[in-house]
């Protein structure tokens, strides 16, 4: 099984230049995206569709705001929308899609870097995440977690550490809400496969850092501790020039 997050930055935008095909090429079995910033109504998706994947959208209540959705080859036993936390489910933030036994949840982590209101309501959001997740009694033997995290966990996950020590996305409490998060029964599939290898998924559109490879690795795939020996394979797709973004794979043994 192949399962692929990639934050689109706008899915009409990664469309237009095309993402919609290098997907189809690609062929996973399951697509989650985040930051679709749009309606289901509002894009033909005719390719993936072509190939039998069905589609299921979680749109923030903003126009051109956020937002999730997940395209599946298999359909999914059953789709829920949302957390029941308001604040949350306006922005289309998770979306929950379950197989026969295989939990997905295709979260978009919010931001923090557009001041301290919306640092506080990062902070606030990893705790309760952190929280709700042992809560639900109905996940599947096999549980996968993927998505815009927004936070570089370690050292190794971006480029200049010692100049993004206070800057949302590598502060020390973001940081350590990873390293718990990684200790509470979920793993980083990619550090399972490549332990040490240096990876980016999110550049900043400025000074050429995408082609200096001045990144971060923000966007990942946790399983649960039912796949840990599972994850065949990860990797980035660094040369995917749709979003600001790049898409990211693992390939499980299921």
């Amino acid at each position: 099984m192949k399962i692929v997050t990639f934050n689109v930055n706008g899915i009409r935008s990664a469309f237009s230049k095309g993402a919609e095909q290098w997907l189809s090429d690609l062929g996973p079995d399951i697509i989650c995206l985040q930051e679709i910033k749009a309606l289901q109504d509002q894009i033909k998706i005719e390719q993936l569709e072509e190939l039998g994947y069905t589609s299921h959208w979680f749109s923030a209540q903003k126009k051109g705001y956020s937002g999730v959705a997940t395209f599946s080859k298999v359909s999914p036993e059953s789709v829920t929308k949302g957390v029941d936390i308001a604040d949350y489910d306006n922005e289309g933030r998770i979306l929950r899609t379950d197989f026969e036994d295989l939990t997905v949840l295709n979260c978009y982590f919010p931001s923090g870097t557009m001041g301290e209101l919306r640092q506080q309501f990062k902070m606030t959001f990893l705790d309760e995440f952190m929280a709700l997740i042992p809560q639900i009694p109905d996940l599947k033997k096999h549980v996968v977690i993927a998505g815009d995290y927004n936070i570089a966990h370690n050292e190794i996950d971006i480029h200049n550490p010692k100049g993004n020590k206070t800057t949302s996305g590598f502060l020390p409490e973001e940081r350590d809400w990873m390293t718990k998060w990684f200790n509470s029964g979920f793993h980083d599939a990619f550090r399972l496969v490549r332990p040490l290898d240096i990876a980016y998924s999110w550049w900043s559109f400025r000074a050429n850092a995408r082609a200096n490879n001045k990144g971060w690795r923000i966007d990942y795939i946790s399983v649960s501790e039912s796949l840990k020996e599972l994850v065949t394979e990860a990797q980035y797709f660094p040369e995917a020039q749709f979003s600001d973004h790049c898409p990211m794979m693992i390939e499980i043994n299921i």
